[in-house]
């Protein structure tokens, strides 16, 4: 029973020299397990865990950049498209109306044959034979921003 009892530690025989080696500051920082209880760790690969890191990073943000692209190819095709209702919004404010359009109709642009355009309630099916040399241009509402959206035309706007 007597070799179980703890044993004084005789502090003028201990090898400090010896010690150090066996003792860091930092247990953190060693490649091995530093106590009993302690995880082994395991050196790993470093370039395969940084290519494999590039790699998904890479495929994010090409993903990312591509979707990036598509909403800027949709924001050119919103752009385009109000530019061209501008456009024709501009062009009919400009033509004779002895009317006032309402938001949300369906209006008909035509083209005297002196070249003089108007805006007109009758739809080509309407006037029948009796256009007398006018032209039908365009199928056109009036939007309740006030431009107005080309349904049918008969030549290209831009």
């Amino acid at each position: 029973m007597d070799d179980k009892k703890p044993k004084p530690i005789d502090v003028n025989n201990i090898n400090l020299e010896l010690m150090k080696l066996k003792v860091t500051d930092m247990p953190s920082l060693l490649e091995y397990a530093h106590t009993v209880g302690g995880f082994a760790i395991v050196p790993t690969n470093e370039g395969q865990i940084k290519s494999h890191a590039r790699d998904a990073m890479k495929e994010q943000t090409e993903e990312q950049l591509s979707l990036i692209f598509e909403q800027m190819k949709t924001l050119a095709r919103q752009v385009q498209d109000i530019k061209k209702r501008v456009y024709v919004s501009d062009l009919i404010y400009n033509v004779q109306m002895t009317f006032t359009p309402l938001v949300g109709k369906i209006y008909y642009l035509y083209e005297m044959p002196e070249g003089k355009r108007y805006l007109s309630l009758i739809s080509p099916k309407e006037w029948g034979d009796k256009m007398d040399g006018q032209a039908y241009i365009a199928e056109v509402r009036l939007n309740a921003d006030h431009t107005w959206k080309v349904i049918h035309s008969s030549i290209e706007f831009d």
